[in-house]
């Protein structure tokens, strides 16, 4: 009996919190009802003792990546593309100790430029490829351009990224098209779907499939009745069957891949991985990726998906589109209030999955990073995360803000640890805070010296239930070192 009434009491508490979370408005970071001018104060950031703060640069558009030459002058690149489909131009641009900028080269329609690296009088630039495909970019003190690399598979939901130089190669990552493998509605809802109605994921190997197919409003119908069946890998309205084998190709989607300094051929690093934004080498050589969690939207939703910090095998796979951090996503915790877990789209496991170096918050966007390499500095050998935020509505619901900071991870203990965040009573973006403070942290570099770690701290980004609109001229550069 006593079992009864516990099972009893646990279904309605069940069902009370299911109630609250249909019923209750998402409340994210980007959930603004005004957008404001942006202000700089520094009194409304949060650091540990014995730290400071300070903007090196302001007024930038859709800032993403940094780096630094020789001589100590910053490189920042602007995007040129974000999501809700605006469009500017992506830039190199120098930016001198005083703040002042100055554009080195100009790209053209083919943004978002999501990353920089420099080695040896060049810069090398993700050019993610929203229009006309993902490239490999190598740009000289005289602002030419040479493409070392082009027509990666990156017009759908994420881009090409990084880029790093290591050891005579230059890594880059190749994100997913879609959430979780399937062509859908959100896709078009994305801007991309009307655009290349015939792409989809592409898998490094062969993967043989279960066959499911997910049955969704036709959205490229002009009859608004007409109906679509789509399954995995493979173009919207396109059903599989069981036992159906995905041939892999290089470049593939989801992946981190390597190419020669010089030029040449992309090399498969690791695959499986739905989103791995940022990279970096710690002092012995290792590449550790973050990567961008399923989100609970489209035809196969994932529920309280964690972003992770992995450290990085070679030819090894990391679990898309059937796990997330190493757990099979039909397990309950994945499975959205009132829905179905999502089932296996894949017969087989291609590899035994690595174990996560750290989780991160769910929806918190956590993109680009680098190690502390001072002990001037401190915590030499740890991570540091720019955690972007969410972008509820659009990505899942959520009751607060999540990310709009940047984190500190231990990779020997996984422990996670704030490091820069906005003051007040909750965490939020400073726009949401109404305050002075850091907004979307996007990429994080230290110096040369080690001594100094730079933000690039996006913009304002609103968030609307019909998508994002970001706001041009609020990018900042920080910069975080200790007082004297």
């Amino acid at each position: 009996m006593r079992g009864v009434l516990s099972f009893f009491f646990l279904l309605i508490f069940s069902f009370t919190i299911f109630s609250c979370y249909r019923t209750k408005s998402s409340d994210g970071g980007g959930n603004i009802s005004k957008v404001k001018e942006r202000t700089i104060n520094t009194e409304d950031i949060a650091l540990p003792e014995g730290y400071q703060i300070e903007a090196v640069a302001t007024g930038l558009t859709f800032p993403t990546g940094i780096a630094q030459d020789e001589q100590g002058l910053l490189y920042v690149v602007e995007s040129g593309y974000a999501y809700g489909e605006v469009w500017t131009e992506p830039r190199l641009l120098r930016v001198t100790p005083d703040g002042e900028k100055t554009v080195m080269v100009t790209g053209n329609d083919n943004g978002p430029w999501n990353g920089i690296d420099y080695y040896n009088g060049q810069f090398y630039i993700a050019e993610g490829g929203q229009l006309g495909g993902g490239k490999i970019l190598r740009v000289d003190y005289e602002g030419m351009i040479d493409t070392l690399l082009s027509d990666l598979p990156s017009v759908g939901d994420h881009h090409t990224n990084g880029p790093k130089v290591h050891d005579g190669y230059i890594y880059f990552s190749q994100g997913t098209a879609t959430n979780s493998a399937i062509v859908g509605k959100d896709n078009q809802e994305f801007g991309w779907l009307d655009r290349q109605p015939h792409f989809h994921d592409i898998p490094c190997k062969d993967i043989t499939l279960t066959g499911q197919n997910f049955e969704t409003d036709y959205v490229l119908s002009a009859n608004e009745d007409d109906r679509a069946r789509t399954g995995a890998f493979v173009p919207f309205n396109t059903t599989t069957s069981p036992g159906e084998v995905i041939e892999g190709s290089i470049p593939c989607t989801g992946a981190i891949l390597r190419m020669p300094l010089e030029g040449g051929e992309p090399e498969l690093v690791a695959w499986g991985l739905r989103n791995a934004y940022g990279m970096a080498f710690t002092d012995n050589g290792q590449l550790y990726a973050t990567e961008n969690a399923y989100d609970n939207r489209g035809s196969r939703p994932v529920w309280g998906a964690g972003d992770v910090l992995w450290e990085i095998i070679d030819d090894h796979w990391y679990g898309f589109p059937d796990f997330s951090a190493g757990k099979p996503i039909d397990d309950d915790e994945f499975k959205a209030p009132g829905e179905p877990a999502p089932a296996p789209l894949l017969q087989e496991v291609p590899t035994i999955i690595p174990q996560p170096t750290a989780i991160l918050g769910v929806h918190s966007s956590s993109n680009g990073l680098d190690f502390s390499k001072n002990d001037e500095f401190g915590y030499k050998g740890q991570a540091f995360i720019a955690q972007f935020g969410d972008m509820a509505p659009q990505v899942g619901k959520v009751m607060a803000p999540v990310g709009f900071k940047v984190v500190r991870v231990d990779p020997g203990t996984g422990q996670v640890s704030d490091f820069v965040v906005n003051k007040g009573r909750k965490n939020g973006p400073a726009s949401w805070q109404e305050h002075g403070g850091i907004e979307r942290p996007n990429d994080i570099l230290f110096s040369a010296d080690g001594q100094a770690m730079y933000i690039v701290d996006f913009g304002i980004v609103k968030t609307t239930d019909d998508g994002p609109e970001p706001q041009k001229e609020t990018g900042v550069i920080w910069k975080v070192s200790r007082k004297p």
